[in-house]
């Protein structure tokens, strides 16, 4: 090889080595800046996912009340009907009284007095 051949392949490298060590600097900044924009861009739309469910959760929540309200109403107007069928609500309350009876299983009732006390078979045999 030619010494001017040697001088141009010893150029060409410390030019490649001198626009590398000026380069790489560079590169990594924008390495950090597109980094740094990809995390970013993560945050906003985690964020957005966060805010997204609780307006859903709150939606939800919305609905599940309306549905409770509009069952109570249901059931008030329902107690109505009956209260106003039997009599008010004294007859409504006498009514399930006597449902309750058949479904206690118990074999004695009490039945309260005008004085709010009541009438106890304490001499009453049990009976087996």
């Amino acid at each position: 090889m030619k010494l001017g051949s040697v001088l141009v392949l010893i150029g060409v490298v410390l030019a490649i080595l001198g626009g590398l060590l000026w380069g790489l600097p560079i590169y990594g900044v924008w390495q950090q800046e597109l980094a740094g924009r990809a995390e970013l861009v993560r945050a906003e739309q985690n964020r957005r996912i966060a805010v997204l469910e609780a307006q859903a959760r709150l939606e939800a929540e919305e609905l599940n009340a309306a549905a409770e309200v509009a069952r109570a109403r249901g059931v008030a107007e329902a107690n109505a009907i009956v209260a106003e069928g039997l009599g008010g609500p004294e007859g409504y309350l006498r009514y399930l009284w006597i449902q309750s009876l058949g479904e206690n299983g118990q074999d004695v009732i009490y039945i309260p007095t005008e004085a709010g006390l009541p009438i106890l078979e304490a001499s009453r045999p049990l009976q087996d």
